[in-house]
Order: C-alpha cells, then structure tokens, then sequence
C-alpha cells in the first residue's frame, strides 16, 4: 500500500524533511519544479520541449515558485515560456520569492494580470500557445475561490490548450475533493512527494486528469513518520493475499458461500453475486431466495445450488441456509419488505462469521446504522445513496467528503465499509483506511455491486474482513481496466457478468 497524505500531514511531511532532514524549502521547491517540468515534457509535449509555447499561470505562493522553477527549466530545454503573475507581488511567500528573482535573472519576464482581467484578455495571452501550466494556489487552499483568482481559473479552463496543474489543479480542496467555488480542468497533474487525499476522489479524479507522483528527494522513511490519512491500494497487495493455492485444494477448503437474495423482477442479482464468489475462488455457492425467485434461478443456474426461504419461519430458513457454509453475501436483489428486514437481522444476530452487506440489506435498516454492530465480522458495501439513507443523509453530503463519510459510517456500524465509486473507499473500525487507485467508467454497469459483494464474500473465506474487502476492490477494479484494454480503450459496454469472468485472469497474473 502507498501512502496517501492529508493537508495537515503534507505540511508536517515538508517541516519534518526542512528540520530534521535537513533539506532546505528552497530545495523542495527545486525539486519539485524539476520533476514537474519532466512530467510536462514528457507527458504533453510528445517528449520536446523545444520550440514548443509555454504559458505558465503563477500565485504568490509555493504553488506559484514551483511554476516559476517550471519556468527556468523548460526555457533551458528550447521552449518558449511566457509567465503570467496573479496576486500581490508585494505579499509573495519567501521561497517564491527567490524562485521569481531567479526567474527574472536568467532574463524571464512576469505580465502581472490584475483582478478584473476580462475573459477576452485572458483569451488573448492564452490564445496561441500550446500547453497551459496551473501554478496558481496549491494544496493549502481551503477557502472559496473569488475575484481575480477566480478569473484566472476561468480563463485557464477556456483556453483551447490542454492544462497541466501543478501539486493539484487549484481550487480542488486537497482534503475532499470538492471544488472551492472554481476549479482548473486539467489533462494532467503533478503531485508532489505523495498522493494527496483529493486526488483520489470522483471528482478530484475528473479534474486532474493522468496524476503523476513527482518524487521531491525525501528519503521514503521520512514519509512513514505518523499514520498516513489513507493507504492506495496496488497491485503487488493482491499478491501478499492471494497465495497459489495448494495442489491438494477441494471445493468445500476452497470455501462455501451463501448468497442471500433475489425476489421477484430481481433474480439476476444474487446469480451475478453467486458468479463473482464463484468466479473469485469460492469452492461452492448458494443462493437462498424467496420462492417466486427460486424458480426463475434454477432454469438459469448451472454451478450453483439453491434453496427457498420461508417467509413463514424465517429463524429456522437461515439457521438451515448457513449450515456448512463459510460467509453469507446478502441483500443482491432481496427487496425492501418486512420479511427481508427480517432476513438480515436473523444473519446479524445468528452468524458469527463473515458476512457482505450489500444493496437491499442496507436500505432496509435506513436511519437503523446500529443493528449492524451485531454483526462481529460484516463490510457493508454501500454507494453514496445507500450510504446517505443509512445515516440519514443525502447523498450530495456523502459526496462532499467521501473519507468523513467513510469514517462515520464505520463508527455508526462497527463493520468494515466499502464505499463504491471512483477511487472506492474502504474503512475498517481499527481506523485504517483504504483507497482504490481505479476509477474505470466501465464498472458503471447494472449489477456492478452484486458481483463486487460476491467477490468479497469469496475472499473473506480466507482473510480477515478487511484485507478481504481490500483485494475484492482491486480484483474488481483491475478487471473493469483490464476489459477496457481488451475492448480498444471502451469506456462503457461492459456486463457486470464479464466482470466475474475477468477475475480469474487476474488472480492468474498475480499468483
């Protein structure tokens, strides 16, 4: 896992290198500037800088010396630099004020754009020039961005060039992801010595563009001093997870399953979740459904066995479905009857083991966020607008601060919990937290969860609730990009179905 830095760790991460590491600012500031004008060259300047038209958009903070260093850098490599200042130069930060003067001394020259530029003006200095650079606020910012900064944004996300911005593409809050009245729409983003939390965020996401870690020349250990707010998760994780299995495995040591779901109009669910356990390793799979559902499934269901609920005698219809099985996935397709509500507090209340809390099983205990602490091992599995009616919300407020919410479900719940999306957040009650490094488009598919539940409830046979909730993301995530690749870069189109049947593949290159 990586480390992913809040706002409050960023600044102590760069005390820390200044005081104990004894790397002066200036010298991050160096660093940093360097690396990002060999990501700008390399990743939107086809690997030339030469001759290419460079505008560079400055603060009069870090934000803006790092721009400024961008700036010394590229005019050396042949590019043709023009550097736009917004602010009060006379209130410019120390470092960027060596930064700016060293500009200035190699011959460079800063137009000042005062509050009140038109849209016109910025379209004229940034009419002709082929890449845009964000140096303008940074990750401190935490406030609404107004006036002439407010215009500089605008103008920059109307140039007809790409942006590249710089740490974080400003007027994104580093710590949510919510944008702060404006935000730079960029095609790429540089980001300084560790991923930062907004970064990893649906929307941070879509404004950053390909996001790039610059190493700045800290030493890694430096990173470790306190807990990271967040771990990304990375592939060689699946491999400390997923051990080969032994040669002598048999389907019940592989793991049993049940499924718990399906009703009426809704049989598809709890088969796709079946598929994604089944497809995950799962040795053997279940699905204990209402009766008007069990027959519809069992036409269709080859590898899977099947067994009916009892409205009637719900205590007694669980108590027989978990005999003999390893984890319970439930909720896919179960509906929001009473007689559902019944099922998942009987699974809360009887079953000591490992239990996915998917879909229906969550929106029927809405505003209830409690009954789940009876469950000693579940991971709810919730998008925002589940998350929200949980805890009584709305799904705009789960939006603004995905961690936050993350977190206060975890507390409100006592399980591990997944929350979906772009860049999934997954929250243990021990306080770790982790992140998705996909955000794949293709996984916006029906039917897209019920296999995610699935497939954790394949792995938690095996691993603890987290580590399981962890690699089930990945596998889940990593198959959606893997499928995309096979299908010429498609962001849409794929089944959820193809999704379980992805798995394999990629359990097979990291075994």
């Amino acid at each position: 896992m990586i480390p992913v830095l809040s706002r409050a760790q960023m600044r102590a991460f760069d005390a820390h290198a200044i005081e104990s590491g004894r790397t002066p600012g200036l010298v991050l500031m160096e660093n940093a500037g360097r690396g990002a004008a060999d990501v700008l060259e390399r990743e939107m300047l086809g690997g030339v800088a030469r001759g290419k038209r460079v505008a560079i958009v400055c603060g009069v903070g870090n934000n803006g010396g790092d721009g400024f260093v961008i700036a010394r850098h590229l005019v050396v490599r042949g590019a043709m630099v023009r550097v736009l200042a917004v602010g009060d130069l006379e209130r410019m930060a120390v470092d960027a004020r060596v930064q700016f003067e060293a500009w200035i001394g190699q011959g460079g020259t800063v137009r000042t754009m005062s509050e009140g530029s038109s849209a016109a003006e910025w379209g004229g200095v940034l009419s002709d020039v082929d890449i845009v650079v964000d140096a303008l606020l940074g990750t401190g910012l935490t406030r609404t961005v107004e006036g002439v900064l407010a215009d500089a944004v605008r103008g920059m996300n109307a140039s007809a060039a790409p942006r590249f911005a710089v740490d974080i593409p400003s007027g994104l809050d580093a710590d949510t992801g919510c944008v702060l009245g404006v935000a730079v729409r960029a095609a790429a983003t540089a980001t300084f010595g560790h991923m930062k939390l907004g970064l990893l965020t649906p929307t941070g996401a879509s404004l950053a563009g390909k996001r790039i870690v610059v190493d700045i020349g800290v030493a890694a250990v430096l990173a470790s001093r306190g807990d990271a707010a967040a771990q990304q998760l990375a592939e060689e994780d699946l491999r400390g997870w997923l051990p080969r299995r032994d040669v002598g495995a048999h389907k019940t040591s592989a793991g049993h399953v049940l499924v718990l779901g399906g009703s009426q109009g809704k049989v598809g669910a709890p088969r796709l979740a079946a598929r994604g356990a089944m497809r995950a390793g799962a040795g053997l799979a279940t699905i204990g459904t209402w009766p008007e559902a069990a027959a519809a499934i069992e036409s269709s269901a080859l590898e899977v066995m099947t067994m009916r609920l009892d409205a009637a005698r719900i205590p007694e219809s669980v108590e027989a479905a978990l005999v003999g099985k390893h984890a319970v996935a439930i909720g896919p397709g179960l509906g929001v009857s009473e007689n559902s509500r019944s099922v998942v507090r009987q699974i809360l209340k009887a079953w000591r083991g490992p239990v996915v809390v998917d879909a229906d099983a969550i929106t029927v205990f809405a505003g209830s966020a409690e009954e789940f602490k009876l469950a000693p091992r579940a991971v709810l599995t919730p998008h925002p607008g589940e998350l929200a009616r949980l805890l009584g919300r709305h799904a705009s407020d789960i939006e603004a601060d995905r961690f936050r919410a993350a977190r206060d479900a975890v507390d409100a719940t006592g399980a591990v919990v997944v929350l979906k999306g772009a860049h999934t957040v997954i929250a243990s009650p021990t306080g770790r937290v982790a992140i998705s490094p996909v955000a794949c488009p293709v996984l916006a598919t029906a039917g897209s969860g019920d296999v995610l539940a699935g497939v954790i409830a394949a792995l938690a046979c095996s691993l603890e609730a987290f580590e399981a909730a962890c690699a089930g993301v990945l596998l889940h995530g990593i198959a959606g990009e893997a499928w995309a690749r096979a299908h010429a870069g498609a962001d849409r189109g794929m089944l959820a179905s193809e999704i379980a049947d992805w798995v394999p593949r990629i359990i097979g290159t990291m075994v």
